[in-house]
């Protein structure tokens, strides 16, 4: 048996979130063992990247002015490698609310991505956004939406009959959009509905203050588990200004937990056809996007479950593994 080739995963954020749980779900996928060792490699931001010995490099590190000069020294370092980046930030959102210089910014990430072989997309909708800008070329440019191991998730209890409790489960942080559900679920006189926040991050205090007086409202703080969140909750409301993917909605797919989410960016992947998406962050549309979510019933949630999602995560990984290392593709035997 040929030896598997190593790949080295850079990352430079490694806080609780959907991209370290990408990389955990990377580095123990039985699927993905079956073609590579891979390898998570946590570097400092805003600082130099040390010389890496591997067969691939794949970066998840952040683009900014400031890192630049770094990655123009991985490559150099590295000629003789394949090196792959993953967009898990920037989308055409992000970029319609965030940055004030879009040409500064459009320049920077040409520059960036120019650096790689391949940039892979974790969204569709942020790759025809990278397409469109021209960012990065046609021909360099690979989709593949993000995943992990949603057994557990399809394990859990369905919903119960009837049930009319909305879960926001992610970071409070003005991305996810949380100060609009809760202006949007205040507006909702309906004593029986309970939303049920479960996240820590720097909007809480002000969050907290918001839903001050209105006793359907419940902070959780940090979920024990993503599983024990996704349990606790009927509905999944997700109006995010802004989402290059959203692993939250593909798990509560994979839960039979219906969706209201943000037609926005990667949202329009994650939250399948079956969600209810509403155009807009305006407090009267989400208000009546979700009582007619809690009046639709649990069989307006996804009947596949994300069937398939980690497998395809998996197969489209092992071919760009392949396609960059010259190998030919690997054909997966099932794995548990």
């Amino acid at each position: 048996m040929s030896k598997l080739p190593h790949i080295v995963h850079l990352v430079d954020d490694t806080t609780p979130g959907g991209v370290m749980r990408v990389l955990d779900h990377i580095y123990g996928s039985p699927l993905m063992a079956q073609a590579a060792h891979h390898e998570i490699r946590a570097v400092p931001r805003n600082k130099g990247i040390p010389a890496v010995q591997a067969d691939m490099i794949v970066s998840h590190l952040s683009i900014s002015w400031r890192r630049l000069p770094a990655l123009v020294s991985l490559r150099a370092r590295h000629a003789h490698l394949p090196l792959v980046h993953v967009e898990h930030s920037y989308t055409e959102a992000f970029t319609a609310l965030n940055v004030p210089s879009k040409l500064r910014f459009f320049t920077l990430l040409r520059n960036a991505y120019a650096l790689f072989d391949t940039v892979v997309a974790v969204s569709h909708a942020q790759g025809d956004w990278l397409t469109a800008r021209r960012l990065v070329q046609p021909q360099a440019l690979r989709v593949i939406p993000s995943a992990v191991d949603l057994r557990s998730f399809r394990a859990l209890p369905a919903p119960r009959p009837g049930g009319r409790t909305i879960g926001a489960i992610g970071r409070l942080d003005r991305q996810k959009g949380f100060d609009l559900l809760i202006r949007a679920v205040t507006e909702i006189r309906d004593a029986s509905l309970r939303l049920e926040i479960f996240g820590t991050g720097a909007e809480e205090e002000s969050l907290r203050a918001l839903a001050k007086g209105d006793e359907r409202i419940t902070f959780h703080g940090h979920a024990i588990s993503p599983e024990a969140a996704m349990r606790a909750v009927d509905l999944v409301a997700m109006p995010s200004r802004w989402e290059a993917y959203g692993l939250v909605a593909l798990e509560a797919r994979a839960a039979g937990r219906r969706l209201v989410v943000a037609d926005v960016d990667g949202l329009r992947d994650s939250a399948g056809s079956e969600a209810r998406f509403v155009r807009g962050h305006g407090i009267a549309s989400w208000s009546n996007a979700l009582s007619l979510a809690l009046r639709s019933g649990a069989d307006a949630a996804d009947e596949s479950r994300a069937s398939g999602a980690a497998a395809e995560f998996a197969a489209a990984w092992n071919n760009l593994i392949a396609e960059r290392l010259g190998q030919p593709a690997p054909s997966l035997r099932a794995a548990g």
